[in-house]
């Protein structure tokens, strides 16, 4: 029997004033150090759009004020500090958008340009060299046949000398000497790594050819103590392996090198990030448990590992090693927290707030709990649960939040809209659906090509799910999601007629086919290997576009797009509303002025998540219940299979 509970006016009205004041919670991250860990660069929106901040670090509790580095009116996405603390490196996104271009700037604020990209021409900011005195700045492909070049440049006078070409590739990291890079390439999930010798102009695989699998980080440091070979490269890697885990490999000049070696594993935990001092004697590890973090110290001379408990929250980003491996500072967020930064010391395993944070508003915040539930084929699958307060003991409507990807992760950090919409009554129900990363190779592959329509029948066993669970009332249960997200909630819309009472298209793609033709050339390139090549696999590209099946969306949707997306392009919006007005169903858009990809001022993620509550509060509170029944495991959603 279901129990109807409606969302009432005041809920929307508290429930968008608490979603105002927790994107006004400003928060820190991205931070670098310099080399004697006393000073941090870093990234904040507390000027509602991110910038360069510098501020002292204190250990005795108090928090220095931190001063602006301004650049631009543009939202800056990375900074790093050269290794002699002369400049600061920073990524600064053009207009807004998903082109970027590379600036450096003095620590005092003087000296500004940029040295690199426009808003024709896009440009990545690598890793510094570990001597400080240059920097790699790499040009993707602009088109078919036109490869990826990279440079090291040279702050104080902007010249530029070639480092590295090639198809897809990033430099990973480059040697104190500036004689050894490391070099990734490939496309997404089927990636190599490569070890380059510049002296002799020869390089060797550090992995193997032709296994599937991603390599996110390589750092080369001196061999530990008694080890064979002057070099170690390690990696955080899970070519041809179950997990990602770090793997060491030793190597020296002549073309010598041994053979590599796992050097920590779980069974029940991904490597997600690394990094370490510059004698090679300590690394840190951070690793990724279902969606929590947890955090190691690695001694390289003996392999042991010690675990750093303590960490003030639960999941931690961007975590960046000492030069000399005494302190690690990093970000650290949770459900009811922003992102901070914090500094623990490596001897005493003592931590300490680097960064203030603004007051939160006095509301209790939701704590999501993991789920777990099975896809139609029986793959065990998890999600986090936001539970509307409102509904504790009774069925109510709820949203299934999708992320984006598909290889990114739901996890439970700070998130704004989540919140908004529990506290306007509307459960919110975040899946990780096969393809999603941080439980294993295989998983994060079972989408790709054809394992796609799988991906769709996970989403209907994360509604059927809430059903089940006694959770959400099957008549008022939406379908939500950004970016890839965005597109499985089209997908499922017109895959799936009658199942989704609603539905929020965030930045997706409406047609694979035109996304190929319209995205960025080195994004479209690095697809082929999740979706199909736009040529090869044109059949199946369009039997899973939502566009062609738009006739069979009947249920209100929202569509919001940023002005400057070039990586899923406007075009994939405005298509799929024109296609619906035509039809004269029931759809609005929102298209957020001066954004790209990812939306980062904080005036248009406050427009965001304000149309969202009060759109889906309208959807879900008029729903008739119960609108549908229980889709039989072996029953093919509609347009899905032939």
């Amino acid at each position: 029997m279901t129990t109807e509970a409606s969302v009432s006016a005041p809920h929307v009205e508290e429930a968008v004033t608490l979603a105002d004041q927790l994107v006004d919670a400003w928060g820190s991250w991205g931070p670098n150090m310099t080399p004697d860990a006393r000073c941090v660069a870093f990234i904040s929106d507390r000027t509602g759009t991110p910038q360069v901040w510098i501020q002292d670090v204190e250990l005795d509790g108090s928090i220095p004020p931190a001063r602006l580095i301004r650049l631009s009116d543009d939202p800056v996405v990375k900074v790093r500090w050269a290794a002699d603390s002369g400049w600061l490196t920073c990524e600064v996104a053009t207009d807004g958008g998903v082109r970027t271009a590379v600036w450096v700037v003095r620590p005092d604020g003087t000296d500004a340009r940029r040295v690199a990209g426009d808003a024709e021409t896009h440009a990545e900011l690598g890793p510094w060299t570990r001597s400080g005195h240059r920097f790699v700045v790499t040009f993707p492909g602009t088109g078919p046949g036109v490869p990826t070049r990279c440079f090291l440049a040279d702050p104080a006078t902007g010249r530029m000398d070639p480092l590295a070409e090639g198809e897809l590739i990033h430099v990973l990291d480059v040697s104190l000497e500036e004689r050894f890079i490391v070099i990734r390439d490939g496309e997404r999930g089927q990636q190599y790594v490569v070890v380059v010798d510049r002296l002799t102009d020869e390089d060797f695989s550090a992995l193997p050819h032709g296994a599937t699998g991603s390599t996110e980080q390589a750092l080369i440091r001196p061999a530990p103590e008694d080890h064979s070979g002057p070099v170690y490269v390690y990696l955080a890697s899970d070519v041809g392996l179950p997990r990602r885990q770090l793997i060491g490999l030793p190597f020296g000049p002549n073309g010598w090198r041994g053979e590599a070696r796992c050097l920590a594993a779980r069974d029940d935990a991904e490597l997600e990030a690394i990094d370490a001092d510059d004698a090679g004697r300590l690394l840190l590890l951070v690793w990724n448990v279902a969606g929590r973090s947890e955090l190691e110290l690695m001694d390289t001379a003996t392999g042991g590992r010690t675990p750093i408990t303590g960490l003030p929250g639960l999941v931690a980003a961007d975590p960046v090693l000492s030069r000399d491996g005494s302190s690690v500072v990093l970000g650290v967020q949770g459900p009811t927290r922003p992102r901070e930064l914090w500094h623990l010391d490596t001897t005493t395993h003592a931590w300490t707030r680097v960064t203030s944070a603004p007051p939160l508003p006095k509301r209790r915040l939701v704590v999501p709990t993991l789920e777990t539930f099975a896809g139609q084929d029986g793959l065990p699958l998890t999600g986090w649960l936001y539970r509307a307060p409102s509904h504790l003991k009774e069925l109510g409507p709820a949203a299934l939040w999708l992320h984006g990807g598909p290889e990114a992760q739901e996890r439970p950090t700070f998130h704004p809209e989540h919140q908004a919409l529990a506290a306007a009554g509307i459960t919110v129900f975040a899946p990780n659906i096969r393809g999603s990363s941080g439980f294993g190779r295989e998983f994060v592959h079972a989408d790709d090509l054809h394992g796609r329509y799988e991906a769709f029948a996970d989403v209907l066993a994360a509604a059927q799910h809430l059903v089940d669970a006694g959770i959400a009332d099957p008549g008022r249960i939406a379908v939500t999601g950004r970016s890839y997200g965005g597109y499985l909630t089209l997908a499922s819309l017109a895959f799936s007629p009658g199942v989704f009472t609603a539905g929020v298209d965030i930045c997706g793609m409406s047609d694979l086919v035109t996304f190929y033709r319209d995205s960025e050339p080195w994004i479209a390139a690095a697809a082929v290997s999740k979706y199909g090549h736009p040529e090869r696999d044109r059949a199946l590209l369009e039997d899973i576009s939502p566009l062609a099946s738009a006739h069979l969306i009947d249920a209100p949707l929202l569509v919001v797009h940023g002005e400057h997306d070039t990586n899923v392009p406007l075009g994939e919006a405005h298509q799929i509303v024109a296609a619906l007005r035509a039809l004269d169903r029931p759809v609005e858009y929102l298209e957020l002025a001066g954004e790209g990809h990812d939306y980062r001022r904080a005036d248009s993620r406050k427009r965001l998540v304000r149309t969202m509550v009060g759109f889906l509060e309208s959807a879900l509170d008029h729903a008739v219940s119960p609108a549908v029944e229980r889709l039989p495991a072996d029953e093919t959603p509609v347009g899905v299979l032939e």
